[in-house]
């Protein structure tokens, strides 16, 4: 499908964009919101470069899903975003040394099989070109 390198672009700035804002509040000194002024303390969060480089990220990551949903149905599209969690998680083992465990590693086979699965359901079917024509309003109403 032609698609799927956009949904695979939308993946990874959304895996991307959280690595990247957990960067950020690790590099900040521990969060206290007693005696400072709340607004204050979130927009020095907001602005501090990780933080602000993931928001970012996400932007653009919403960018490129809003493209793809106006090219392929909904039921195809938003289940490969559960591969950003497979990108973060092993991302997250070699960045953070975070702990992937039996039970992580369970459920991300479980997560890469049903992407297969639903990405074949796309193929030869014709579903992906025929949502890529845009709706009429009129059609809708009727």
């Amino acid at each position: 499908m032609k698609y799927i390198p956009f949904i695979l672009f939308t993946v990874m700035t959304n895996a991307a964009a959280q690595l990247m804002l957990k960067q950020g509040m690790m590099s900040l000194a521990p969060i206290s919101f007693e005696g400072a002024n709340p607004v204050l303390k979130l927009l020095l969060i907001i602005f501090s470069p990780w933080v602000f480089a993931g928001l970012l990220t996400f932007v653009i990551s919403m960018a490129s899903h809003l493209y793809v949903l106006s090219k392929v149905e909904l039921s195809f599209a938003y289940p490969f975003l559960s591969l950003a969690y497979v990108a973060v998680a092993v991302f997250a083992y070699f960045i953070f040394r975070e702990d992937i465990n039996a039970w992580r590693i369970a459920g991300i086979a479980f997560i890469c099989v049903g992407t297969v699965l639903i990405a074949q359901s796309g193929r030869g079917h014709g579903a992906a070109e025929a949502a890529s024509k845009p709706v009429q309003t009129s059609e809708l109403a009727q």
